[in-house]
Order: C-alpha cells, then structure tokens, then sequence
C-alpha cells in the first residue's frame, strides 16, 4: 500500500481493519466524512493491520474482531504491546459477551456492533481519543451482570489499584500529614508508612506528594 497522504494538523489517524473489503468501505464513508477523522490505511488481517500500525502510526485502530492470519483480539494485544500509546476500538458482528470481555483484556478501548456502526463508531472514536471508554449499551449491561455473578459467587472482583491501606496513607498524604504523624495515627512505624509511600507512588506511576494529592482529589478521597 502506498504512503498514506498528507493529513490535517489535529487530525485522528486511523488504522481499519477487516477482511471484508465491502465493510471496509462502509466503515471508511462513515469516518472520513467526519471532521477531525481519518483513515489513513487499511488492512485485511490482523497481521497486515499490525504491519501497518508499525508503518504508519496511527493514533487509532479499529479492528474487527474476526479476521484470518491474525484475529483482530489477537491484533490488539500485539499492539498493546508494541505501541502502547494506541487506542484501539473492535468492530464486531456479534453481540458475544466473552469477545468483549477478551477485548477489553487485549487493550480495546471500545466495541462497536457494526449492526449500529453508522450510529456509534463516530461516537467511540472520540471517545477513545478522550482517553474514555466507550460501550455498547448491552456490553454494560454484561459487565454489571458479570461483577454482581463474581460477587454473588464470592469470587474475585477486579483488581484495585491500591490496598485498603495504602489509600488510607494516600489520603492522609494529600491531607498534608508527615510520615511520623501517620505512623502515630495508624499504629504502624515510620518505616512502614514510608514503604506504602513508595508502593504508591510506582504504582500510580507518580512522582511527589503533589502528583498524589492531585490524585487523591480525583479518586474522591479529599475535597479539592
């Protein structure tokens, strides 16, 4: 495929993939007559798709879920990994609630039914340059059910991001308190508040106390 053409400053880049050219072009109308939207290559499987996303650094992919060589799930986590800074949406046929899951496992920012494409991709491609996720009103409908089903079972919920305790130090952090202060309000030594100190801030991939009380403000653990 030649080199893609010169576009607009501002402009989303974006990589489609699907093995059905006809879809291709159905989806390609959709977006290049959007402002701020372009597509700029296209692909007809998923290791063609990744080829490309190397080639021409797309600020986006939209992938469909089902293609040969590589399916466009196996296509996202290879990207995930090779260019993290993607966003990636997954375009499918199907309404199956194990590919959404699997999608948003493989670094999928959104799913999109191409049954409503012309309805929801423009919206999930903004979304997803937001940084936001964007889901299908039944693909909500799955996670809530999928969560309260994993509770109900007493089975593991997702992952958080910090423990218990470790947000309990955070907010004290962001409230302005000393390491001693809260060692002395927690019962626990000083060594011990500076450890969850430093978990925090590599988790969070932060850097002082004013990156983790700008945190703490939007995790709603203080007032701002």
């Amino acid at each position: 495929m030649p080199h893609s053409p010169a576009v607009p400053s501002g402009t989303t880049r974006i990589l489609l993939a699907d093995d059905h050219a006809l879809v291709r072009r159905g989806v390609r109308l959709i977006l290049d007559q959007e402002p701020g939207l372009q597509v700029v290559a296209e692909a007809g499987d998923g290791a063609e798709a990744v080829e490309l996303a190397r080639a021409e650094k797309p600020d986006l992919a939209v992938l469909d879920i089902a293609m040969p060589r590589l399916t466009g799930l196996q296509a996202a986590r290879e990207l995930s990994r090779v260019m993290p800074g993607l966003r990636i949406l997954m375009l499918t046929m199907y309404d199956n609630e194990q590919y959404f899951f699997e999608a948003l496992k493989a670094g999928a920012s959104g799913f999109v039914l191409k049954s409503v494409a012309d309805r929801d991709l423009v919206e999930a491609c903004r979304a997803a340059m937001r940084d936001e996720p964007f889901l299908y009103p039944g693909a909500v409908t799955a996670l809530i059910r999928n969560y309260l089903d994993r509770v109900r079972e007493g089975g593991d919920v997702p992952a958080r991001a910090i423990t218990e305790r470790e947000e309990e130090i955070l907010k004290l952090v962001a409230e302005g308190h000393s390491s001693k202060e809260i060692a002395g309000m927690l019962v626990i030594s000083v060594k011990t508040v500076e450890r969850h100190r430093a978990n925090l801030l590599q988790k969070l991939g932060l850097r002082d106390r004013l990156e983790l009380t700008r945190y703490a403000i939007r995790a709603g653990l203080i007032e701002p």
